[in-house]
């Protein structure tokens, strides 16, 4: 079961934007990922790689400081924003709820949950 603070590390790193920090930093080296609809990608290095191919392809990625964080024994989960610029500047957003499964002190499981016909809808300026 995580700490809070442990948690609360965890989703700061993420709004500071180190995605790929946050993967090696608090995921466990077996740890999945699971979009809506998709298999899980599996492996902590995996994770970290898809993660950074996906931040190459933006010009930037802004993560609004999470709106909710619930904790209960070893499930957490987040409510998240994230502000995607391509590098073309458009700006699309995609709000979701991040499912964890937390194994000590790191995230074993995740799953998104989204609606996949509104996902990264344009952000008007």
């Amino acid at each position: 079961m995580p700490e809070r603070s442990r948690v609360d590390a965890f989703v700061a790193t993420v709004v500071s934007g180190d995605h790929v920090k946050a993967i090696t930093d608090f995921y466990h080296e077996n740890a999945s990922m699971q979009e809506p609809g998709k298999e899980p990608r599996r492996g902590r290095e995996l994770l970290e790689k898809h993660e950074q191919n996906a931040l190459d392809r933006l010009d930037r990625m802004y993560t609004h400081p999470a709106r909710a964080v619930l904790i209960d024994g070893d499930t957490v989960v987040i409510q998240w924003i994230f502000d995607a610029t391509s590098k073309d500047g458009v700006t699309r957003r995609l709000e979701e709820l991040a499912l964890q499964r937390w194994q000590g002190d790191r995230i074993i499981e995740e799953r998104f949950f989204y609606d996949t016909a509104s996902a990264w809808a344009v952000v008007q300026p």
